[in-house]
């Protein structure tokens, strides 16, 4: 059932979010400091290209903790918040249900990137 779920999925725009995601990460590889945010941008695009089936696991110890300190400030809540918005617009339908909640996890991978893997 996921398979069928993410071909929908990829058909009906995960395939752009997750180019989208893939090219900015790539402008981000180019400079040194901003290699671990194109890290981040490459696992939220392997996460908006089939969400369905897969799973976060979330760890990483002290350094991570700090990075996800300044990434939600900087960048985490705005992220969040848009994709949280955009699961309740799915919420309200039936149909809409499972959409809303891969868009709830792809908002938490956005609050807290560092140190979680996609599994």
């Amino acid at each position: 059932m996921s398979t069928i779920a993410n071909i929908i999925w990829i058909i009906f725009g995960g395939l752009l979010t997750a180019i989208a995601w893939c090219l900015v990460g790539i402008i981000f590889y180019i400079t040194i400091i901003g290699i671990p945010l194109g890290r981040q941008c490459f696992k939220m695009a392997s996460l908006t290209l089939a969400p369905f089936g897969k799973t976060i696991v979330y760890g990483g110890g002290a350094p991570s903790l700090i990075a996800n300190i300044f990434w939600l400030i900087l960048a985490g809540l705005p992220m969040a918040f848009s994709y949280v918005v955009l699961s309740v617009v799915y919420c309200i339908s039936v149909i809409g249900v499972p959409v809303g909640l891969q868009c709830f996890k792809m908002a938490k991978l956005s609050l807290l990137p560092f140190g979680a893997k996609v599994v």
